[in-house]
């Protein structure tokens, strides 16, 4: 039996400014903005990934302290020009790390507006051996 991790609740305090953040900025794709008289949800997934963020007022993250989430990562080919896409669109982001020589050792990190943190992992086999291939994304609405 498979077991997929596809919604992470990141706890926020402002949803459309979390929501302009993580599409305007770093450049998820908002899969949808759902309200209510219940609740406000907001899900948005990085491109090539099957796992999304969802933001919003349902009890579960009503009782997660804004900013509390850290070191969520995200794995991209190439962490320089991952870097340099954020930084042009205006997100800071930490220095590039390089803990070893070997595919996978090389890092950067930003924050959210909230403080939330994300590590971002360079592994070069992510261009020739993507997750989700790019020829199924459109089926399943990577």
């Amino acid at each position: 039996m498979d077991w997929t991790l596809e919604v992470v609740v990141l706890p926020v305090s402002d949803l459309e400014r979390a929501k302009a953040f993580y599409r305007d900025q770093v450049g998820f794709t908002l899969d949808h903005d759902t309200e209510n008289e219940h609740m406000h949800v907001i899900q948005l997934t990085p491109p090539g990934s099957g796992c999304s963020i969802v933001i919003g007022t349902l009890p579960s993250q009503n009782e997660m302290k804004p900013g509390s989430m850290r070191g969520l990562q995200l794995v991209v080919a190439d962490a320089e020009a991952a870097r340099n896409e954020l930084i042009s669109r205006g997100v800071e982001a930490s220095e590039l790390m390089v803990f070893g020589p070997e595919d996978g050792g090389t890092f950067f990190g930003f924050a959210d507006p909230d403080g939330n943190t994300w590590a971002v992992q360079q592994l070069k086999i992510r261009a020739e051996k993507p997750l989700i291939p790019l020829e199924a994304r459109g089926r399943f609405g990577a």
